[in-house]
């Protein structure tokens, strides 16, 4: 846990070095003075046909309201609960819905107290939210050269009332995010023959509705379509204060509505054990926190607390490294065409092949899958490409940031650069800098098969879960 970090001692020397970074110190104070408070206002929930619609109002000061929406589509599974309950049983969890969507228009201009009109909230519950808020932020304090701690960046003030437990029936089914990467392919490939699991997508694109295809789910899906306040976008254009939030995290309490809606008391992430890994180098600074094990385990024991004890979050592939899963991936051609993990060409359905999660992604699979076959996927070899070289020292551990992206971890990267110089007699533009490295001549004897037997024991699957996963991996 993050307890009197402050980011001098990383923005200071960083600041020339960092292109993304803003010295943004000045428009924090004066933001939180012009708007010393953020109220959680109100929440609704109505069924418009078999649709669940949920608005959230947030308020900062007299002249600022933001009403994101979203909507929970109907899918089969929900029968059973609308026949035995109504919306209102779900009271709590549309109220924690709110307290996470909160954060990305809070934000904005760093209130120093959110108020909290809409509901209670237990006063034991209030250090569970602080901690999330500040370290889902890291990046965003980072990025904007923000000097803040746990204990001052924010006051939350509620009603301290305790709230009884969701109850629902559930069953010993499983939802399975997919995101359209790699990663969800694994754990939705791995479940799907072995136990009722059902994919979820939050705003379906190409390669999410392409992987759920490809899976023998077509058209078969829990789906939540999500909008983003467009007054949020004004103030962003504006200058209002804006960067990286824990999307992780807002998936998670989502998924915690569509298991109570469907009986599916488990939902298998697919965080890997590599998201443990900090971005900043020496810090605690994670684009990744809120798909770490430390959040996981929060995130459960929140959940028992305050939710429903019978709800099971967890990540399939925890134990896991992302050399694994890519080598788990590359056994599953099929979902070649459809996989996409490109936020850049996201809206359109493509590989960029010039971003970080571009290189990234070819780099670990490119052990496993053939530099022709990623050439077809990618539109071109990547260790080709002359302007991804700043990105690759990033990635290599060169630069004192990885990537603000999810990506694995340092040696992950380098092993697969190592072994994919196996596969060509001339070396590419980035391969060839490579080996001239120190991280070349660190990594050049270590046994690729030997990290493919590792297996991490901090995690929350279960037995039979275990042994699936191991006997995929030959693992004793």
């Amino acid at each position: 846990m993050l307890k009197e970090w402050q980011l001098s001692k990383f923005c200071g020397k960083l600041a020339n070095y960092f292109k993304g970074m803003q010295d943004n110190r000045e428009k924090f104070e004066h933001f939180r003075q012009r708007y010393p408070i953020f109220t959680y206002d109100s929440y609704q929930y109505k069924q418009v046909g078999q649709d669940i619609y949920l608005q959230f109002r947030f308020l900062v000061g007299d002249d600022i309201v933001f009403e994101p929406q979203s909507i929970i589509k109907y899918h089969p599974d929900f029968a059973n609960f609308f026949a035995h309950h109504s919306l209102s049983d779900l009271d709590t969890l549309f109220f924690h819905i709110g307290m996470i969507e909160l954060i990305s228009y809070w934000k904005s201009v760093c209130s120093p107290k959110i108020l909290i009109k809409a509901n209670s909230l237990p006063k034991a519950s209030i250090d569970f939210w602080k901690k999330l808020y500040f370290n889902g932020l890291g990046e965003f304090f980072f990025v904007n050269n923000i000097h803040t701690t746990i204990d001052h960046f924010v006051e939350i003030e509620a009603e301290d009332r305790e709230v009884p437990l969701i109850d629902v029936d559930l069953y010993d089914k499983t939802i399975v995010p997919i995101g359209g990467g790699k990663d969800s392919v694994v754990t939705l490939e791995a479940l799907r023959n072995k136990k009722d699991v059902m994919p979820m997508i939050i705003n379906p694109r190409g390669a999410t509705v392409d992987c759920a295809k490809t899976a023998g789910f077509d058209n078969n899906f829990m789906e939540i379509k999500r909008t983003i306040c467009p007054n949020l976008l004004t103030l962003n254009a504006q200058g209002y204060l804006n960067g990286h939030t824990p999307f992780s995290a807002m998936l998670a309490f989502y998924t915690m509505l569509l298991a109570c809606l469907s009986g599916r008391k488990n939902v298998a992430l697919s965080n890997e054990n590599s998201a443990n890994e900090a971005t900043v180098i020496g810090s605690d600074v994670n684009h990744q926190y809120s798909k770490s094990l430390e959040f996981e385990s929060d995130f459960r024991n929140y959940i028992a607390k305050y939710i429903n004890d019978k709800l099971n979050y967890y990540s399939f592939l925890r134990p896991l490294t992302e050399l694994q899963i890519a080598y788990l991936f590359a056994k599953n051609p099929s979902y070649f065409p459809s996989f996409k993990s490109c936020n850049v060409g996201s809206k359109t359905n493509v590989w960029c092949g010039n971003c970080a999660k571009c290189l990234f992604t070819f780099t670990i699979l490119s052990p496993f899958i053939d530099i022709s076959t990623l050439k077809t996927i990618y539109g071109s070899d990547l260790f080709e490409n002359e302007s991804l070289l700043e990105t690759l020292k990033e990635l290599c551990g060169m630069k004192p940031t990885k990537p603000f992206e999810c990506v694995g971890t340092i040696s992950e990267v380098c092993l697969s650069l190592v072994n994919s110089m196996k596969k060509y007699d001339v070396l590419p533009f980035l391969l060839a800098f490579f080996e001239k490295t120190q991280q070349y001549q660190q990594y050049k004897n270590i046994s690729l098969q030997q990290e493919l037997q590792k297996w991490n024991e901090e995690n929350f699957l279960q037995a039979d879960e275990k042994q699936l996963l191991k006997e995929l991996l030959n693992i004793k």
